[in-house]
Order: C-alpha cells, then sequence, then structure tokens
C-alpha cells in the first residue's frame, strides 16, 4: 500500500505546482533600440548573423510593414506603452531633442518632453489584472528636470521591477542600473560586463522569479544605438568579411546586434526552462528605423530600399521589424504583409487578457486576430498617421505622412509640398505621383489635416529669425 500512496503524494506535489502556474498568458515585450528594418537575417541581411530571431521568426509570424509610430524613439516607447499617437501626448521628439535649423522658415512647436505621469500605462494596465510587470533597459521618457524621474520613472508607471539605464546608456561598459527609484543604484561597470548581457540577466531574473504567476516583462534594450561598442570576442568574423560585402555593412553594428540576439536565445531558453513557451507570448519590434549617416562615428546600416533613415518620416524611418511568436497559439513561420502601427500593441494585449475598459482616446485597434489568424489578413485600409513637426539629429525636416491601403502622403511642413507614393509598386518611395493623382492627394492630404485637427497635434511655428538668416545667407 506504500508505493500507491506515495505516488499520490508526489502526483499531489506535482498538481500544486502546476496549480501555481498561471492560466493568463504571460507577455515578453523585447524592443531593439534604432534596428533597422532588413538588418536580421530573416529579413534578408546575410551580414548579420541573428540565428536566435530568425527561430523565433520560425516558430510565428513576421511581419513586413510593421511601423514605428515616430521616427525617433521617446514617441514610440510612449506610443507601445499608451496605445497613443505621440502628437495626442505631444511627445513628438526624442527626449533632450532640441535641433533648429536658422535657415528654416519655422521652428519647433512647444512640445512635452516627458511621458505625463497621469497617463495610463501597458503595465498599469496590466498590473491592475493580477500581472507582475519588469521593466529593463532603456526608459527614455521622464524629463531631464530634476525629480521628475522620481513620479515619471517605470517604477511610477506601473511597473514593480524595474531595472532602468541610469548613467551613460550609450556607453555599453561604463554605466549604471537604476534598481525601482532614481535614488537606489543596483549596478554600476567599470568596464567589466557588457550592458547588452547585463539587462539580458535581469530580464533571466525576472521570468525566474515571476515563473508561477503571470507577468510581463518590458525588455527594451540600448542595442544597437551608437556608440558603436561591440564585444571584442564577436568583431573578428565580421572584420573579416567585411571587404566581402564591399565595406556595406558596420562590422561593430554587427557584433553589436548578435550579442543582442544571444539576449533573445537566453530569454527563450529560460522560457524554456520555465516550462512556460505554450503560455507566453513574445514581441520583438524596434523603435524607428536605422540609423543610415553618420553620427558619432561611422554609418551603423543601410535601410535599402526604404528612403531615408532614422528621424525622417519616410520608410526607412519609420518602417521596422516585427516578430510575434507564441507556442501553439500563433502559427509558425507565416510571413505578413498587413500593416500596422505600435499604438497598436496596448489593446491588443488588453484584448488578449481580458481588459475590456481601456484608457480614454487611445488609438491603437487590437491586432490580436491579424496574430492569431494572419493569412486571413487582408491589405489594411485603415489609416495610420505620422506626425513630427521637428529637426532630427539625423536632418530629418518637419513633416507628417498618411498610409491608407498602398499609398502614402507626406506632407513636408516648410514648404507645404505634398508627395504621393504606391509602396507596392515604389517601396523606395522614388516616383512622386501626387501631380499624376491630384484627387487622391488632396483627399489624403484631408484627411491627415482633419486627424491633426481632431487630436490637437501641434504644428511648427514661424521662425521670427528667418528673414533675418536668409538675409545674411545671401
Amino acid at each position: 500500500m506504500q508505493i500507491p500512496v506515495l505516488i499520490l503524494f508526489f502526483l499531489g506535489l506535482s498538481m500544486v505546482g502546476f496549480g501555481q502556474r498561471s492560466v493568463q498568458p504571460n507577455i515578453v515585450f523585447i524592443l531593439a533600440d534604432d534596428l533597422g528594418w532588413k538588418d536580421l537575417s530573416c529579413y534578408g541581411n546575410s551580414f548579420h548573423e541573428t540565428p536566435y530571431l530568425d527561430k523565433l521568426a520560425q516558430n510565428g509570424v513576421r511581419f513586413t510593414q510593421a511601423y514605428a509610430a515616430c521616427p525617433v524613439c521617446s514617441p514610440t516607447r510612449a506610443s507601445i506603452m499608451t496605445g497613443k499617437y505621440p502628437a495626442r501626448l505631444r511627445l513628438t521628439n526624442y527626449i533632450a531633442g532640441s535641433r533648429v535649423d536658422k535657415a528654416s522658415p519655422v521652428i519647433p512647436p512647444k512640445w512635452e518632453a516627458q511621458l505625463e505621469a497621469g497617463e495610463t500605462t501597458l503595465a498599469e494596465l496590466l498590473k491592475s489584472k493580477g500581472y507582475a510587470t519588469g521593466m529593463v533597459g532603456k526608459w527614455h521618457l521622464h524629463s531631464k528636470e530634476a525629480g521628475k524621474l522620481q513620479t515619471q520613472g517605470p517604477w511610477s508607471q506601473g511597473f514593480d521591477y524595474s531595472r532602468m539605464i541610469g548613467k551613460n546608456g550609450l556607453d555599453y561598459y561604463n554605466y549604471s542600473i537604476l534598481k525601482d527609484s532614481p535614488q537606489q543604484t543596483d549596478y554600476e561597470d567599470n568596464g567589466t560586463t557588457y550592458l547588452t548581457d547585463k539587462l539580458t540577466d535581469y530580464g533571466v531574473e525576472f521570468i525566474r522569479q515571476n515563473a508561477q504567476q503571470p507577468f510581463f516583462l518590458y525588455l527594451a534594450y540600448s542595442a544597437p544605438h551608437i556608440l558603436m561598442i561591440p564585444r571584442a570576442d564577436k568583431l573578428g568574423k565580421y572584420m573579416q568579411k567585411y571587404d566581402k560585402f564591399g565595406g556595406k555593412y558596420n562590422p561593430n553594428y554587427g557584433a553589436m546586434l548578435e550579442s543582442l540576439d544571444d539576449g533573445v536565445g537566453r530569454i527563450m531558453q529560460t522560457l524554456k526552462e520555465q516550462g512556460l513557451l505554450a503560455n507566453t507570448i513574445v514581441i520583438f519590434t524596434s523603435d524607428n528605423g536605422g540609423l543610415g549617416m553618420p553620427e558619432q562615428g561611422p554609418t551603423p546600416t543601410s535601410n535599402e530600399p526604404l528612403r531615408k533613415w532614422k528621424g525622417h518620416v519616410y520608410e526607412g524611418g519609420t518602417r521596422v521589424p516585427a516578430i510575434v511568436s507564441w507556442e501553439g497559439k500563433i502559427p509558425k513561420g507565416v510571413v505578413s504583409d498587413t500593416y500596422y502601427s505600435s499604438i497598436d500593441y496596448l489593446p491588443t494585449l488588453c484584448e488578449l487578457t481580458g481588459i475590456t475598459s481601456l484608457p480614454a482616446k487611445v488609438d491603437g485597434k487590437s491586432q490580436w486576430a491579424l496574430f492569431k489568424e494572419p493569412e486571413k489578413a487582408r491589405i489594411s485600409q485603415r489609416p495610420l498617421f505620422w506626425h513630427y513637426p521637428h529637426f532630427s539629429n539625423q536632418m530629418g525636416r518637419p513633416a507628417g505622412a498618411v498610409r491608407v491601403g498602398d499609398y502614402k502622403l507626406v506632407e513636408l511642413y516648410e514648404t507645404h509640398k505634398l508627395e504621393l507614393y504606391n509602396l507596392k509598386e515604389d517601396i523606395a518611395e522614388a516616383r512622386d505621383l501626387s501631380d499624376l493623382m491630384p484627387e487622391r492627394t488632396r483627399q489624403m492630404h484631408q484627411l491627415l489635416a482633419d486627424w491633426r485637427n481632431q487630436i490637437k497635434a501641434q504644428m511648427p511655428l514661424p521662425n521670427p529669425a528667418y528673414g533675418q538668416a536668409k538675409s545674411e545667407k545671401n
């Protein structure tokens, strides 16, 4: 009789263990920084080596027309957290962005260089649903003003576990990590631990600590953003194949991207070890397009065949890689051409987790049906909008854009010039159709103008020094 009793005992322990596992889906949201649309090998880049992200795409859906809500980082991050267009939030440039052009007829409007503390974030919504919430890495949504980090940091925006990059976020061997407040430093590096690896360590720690309850991990890597500082042990092979690709790609960037890819592999391995793959949706994307010009070093990457790069409303600045995977719930190996925006993640994840009451004025639309059955999706006719009334560090000019179906209209705010492109036939935005299709141009411009009015988007202001600058130039 003792053997059956022992069997029942261990079965009972097993049932208790499994009973503690959440039936609510876990969420792992991994965000790369300045990763270009075609930088991953699964998107066709044969110079970079990204086997773990390639495997993630093989086990899920790879989107070819996913968009960031803004061509620079902070506004897109705010759109992910709130489901709102950056223009509605008045957070339309990266925090600390202040470039002007004295020779331009316009100057940027006054804008909110922060995510207002009163905005409801995805983390706060999930926390109210019983989720453990963790943020690791680059936050970049708080004001530069002294003391504002206390009320605008991740610890005050719904995250229970926060390991935020503190000082020197662009230096991969000379940085600090803040723990749950601006006053407590958890780790300070002096040249020993590569930042990308350290962030992965924290992501692994959070998953292991919360494996028995529903959790949301927002893992925001700083890589492959400049500075171009790779791990030395990963650089050699990229230097060796530099000439084979005609010098088109940056070896430092390739090595940095491989470290990020390794991090994704470790996160997936941790989920597997904890028995969580079947109950975890994993999303990977970028905050804007790749940086396609020299800035603090050689040009990091190429966005070809897309036009322009980070800081521009053309496709090179806004179209980003996106992979969604969930074992047993999302089909494997699917490539989808249906477009959506970073504003859509909040409502999608709310639908997935049973949150039916969204904050007021959320602009995004749930894409859960698309994620779950991408083969059934048709080309969207839903309008998507961009508003960037600034001068970017990457030479972008004040502009706005709207996409409807295959067509995209760009308005240059300095001259009010309109450009129209058919993205299905002209992904490079090389052939302006505005003169050939005046009625479509007019309709789409009206749509863009009406949207700006509806959300009270702040437009560039007249430059009072314009006449003087013009005279001095002449």
